[in-house]
């Protein structure tokens, strides 16, 4: 009898004739965590999504043994009632309907033919009592809880499915400091209890401190599984890529010019609070050149201030915004991008993609005019333009064609990245660049945005990720509570000099 949960042996899985997975093996214990670590696109979310019956028993190849038995699942329904519990990287939350609802949902408690409400409530209340959460009140409607406190809500429906194994997909990739820290205790009192638990996540430091083996997959085939005792983050990233990778970020020279974009006195408003400010009369300068970062804490106004000078801001805001000194009248996305102010926006599922629409197609959507003529698309110039994109971004897809949510995270990031670099930008905004994508990814990211910045571009980047703010950027504004509270020269910057401004303890400049 095998010590194993779960094993899946010589997973293989094609689409349209093309290999995303190939031979892959991948065994996890009971009350054993194992981080599953890969590029982007290198099959991580397809492995599981077989694993999950998303892709069910018969269109894929190799064999599943899930507690001594072989499993040949058809249905999600078939693997969550074995105990195999998927929290996708995009939350499957209905944000309308209540914190219970969701929890139940498909599996909703009745009495007499009746939806039993009460008696989801409390056991609802029950389940994220057993995560020691008790802020959160089930008959509310979950769009009124943060990114995290959903997450935490996703464990609570694992919990009511009575998991046995639990794969988190990029679990933390929208979640604060303390709310990561929460999960990650979290999953070490699951593996207490004997649960198993599969952890897919580009933060190696997460996957250090919680995996007991990682299993590193590279193209959709099988590169290793080791004790994580044995290795370093280093050592994971050099079987991820497949090279050995010294320095992150590979900072070059770029001159710095004049002044190309001057925001000044920019006020913004709550969108479902229209007497709070959320961005309180912040100016800056923007030089030619220059890589600027944004710092702060979640929730201080960053990305309410960038979406002001894109003109994507959905509430109320004032202030104005100069290019080469020329006042600018924006009022939407579109009058931005005629500007020469483009944005990689943070929610990328949300307003950086179409969905069903092909890979290609939403790079172009941004520059159509260019490649139209008598009413019609010249569709191999467009093509041509598309393939160029493809290449120099190392985006990977079988065919440029195929529906963009199709692709992994990262190669969906690219291709906004593409979209909002086609129209040739002045000023590039970079919201989050490299949430959920790669260590390798991330390196050919920062290359390109040094490579804009040698050109003349102007980047504005708001990161949460402090090591990136620093690695890259010229020059760093702080925000705190919607003020700019720090304008820093990035040399010998620190993170404690960041974190101090940030909450208002440190100086205004250095």
């Amino acid at each position: 009898m095998s010590d194993y949960l779960l094993e899946m042996t010589g997973i293989s899985k094609s689409f349209n004739g093309v290999k995303a997975l190939d031979g892959i093996h991948l065994k996890v214990r009971a009350g054993e965590c194992v981080g599953l670590c890969g590029e982007n696109g290198a099959g991580k979310s397809t492995l599981m999504k077989v694993l999950s019956a998303v892709y069910p028993y018969g269109t894929w190849e190799g064999k599943i043994v899930w507690d001594g038995q072989e499993l040949k699942a058809t249905s999600i329904r078939e693997t969550e009632k074995a105990g195999i519990v998927i929290i996708h990287q995009e939350l499957m939350m209905v944000p309308h309907l209540s914190v219970a609802e969701n929890i139940f949902l498909g599996s909703e408690i009745t009495s007499h033919g009746f939806i039993d409400y009460d008696a989801m409530n409390a056991r609802a209340t029950e389940l994220l009592a057993q995560l020691d959460i008790h802020d959160i009140n089930p008959a509310l409607p979950v769009y009124n809880y943060s990114g995290g406190k959903q997450q935490l809500i996703e464990i609570a429906k694992a919990l009511n499915k009575n998991a046995r194994l639990l794969i988190l997909d990029e679990p933390t990739s929208a979640l604060t400091a303390a709310e990561t820290r929460t999960l990650l205790n979290l999953i070490k009192q699951f593996k207490a209890r004997g649960m198993a638990c599969v952890y897919i996540s580009h933060k190696l430091d997460e996957v250090a401190e919680i995996a007991d083996t990682v299993t590193v997959i590279r193209d959709g085939t099988h590169i290793g599984t080791r004790p994580m005792a044995e290795l370093t983050t280093d050592a994971i990233i050099t079987m991820m890529v497949g090279r050995e990778m010294k320095n992150l970020f590979p900072r070059e020279e770029h001159a710095i010019g004049e002044v190309i974009l001057d925001a000044r006195n920019i006020s913004c408003w709550d969108v479902t609070n229209p007497n709070r400010k959320v961005v309180n009369n912040v100016s800056f300068e923007l030089r030619r050149g220059e890589i600027l970062g944004i710092a702060g804490l979640v929730g201080a106004g960053r990305t309410e201030l960038v979406s002001t000078l894109f003109g994507a801001y959905r509430g109320a805001y004032e202030g104005t915004v100069s290019l080469e000194g020329k006042e600018l009248k924006i009022r939407s996305p579109r009058d931005a991008v005629r500007a020469g102010i483009c944005m990689v926006p943070e929610d990328r599922k949300r307003d950086g993609i179409l969905p069903i629409v092909g890979v290609g197609h939403n790079m172009t959507v941004s520059v159509l005019n260019r490649f139209a003529g008598l009413g019609l698309v010249k569709e191999e110039d467009e093509l041509a333009a598309i393939q160029q994109e493809i290449i120099r971004l190392k985006i990977k897809t079988a065919d440029p064609m195929l529906p963009i949510a199709s692709l992994s995270g990262g190669n969906q990031q690219k291709a906004v990245l593409a979209k909002m670099m086609l129209p040739e930008p002045r000023v590039l905004i970079l919201d989050e660049p490299t949430r959920g994508v790669d260590v390798g990814a991330k390196y050919e990211i920062y290359k390109l945005i040094f490579a804009l910045a040698k050109t003349g571009v102007a980047v504005l980047m708001v990161s949460s990720e402090m090591p990136e703010v620093l690695g890259i950027s010229d020059r760093v504004l702080v925000i705190g509570e919607g003020e700019l509270r720090g304008n820093f020269v990035n040399e010998n910057l620190s993170q404690e000099q960041v974190l101090a401004a940030a909450i208002g303890q440190g100086s205004r400049a250095a």
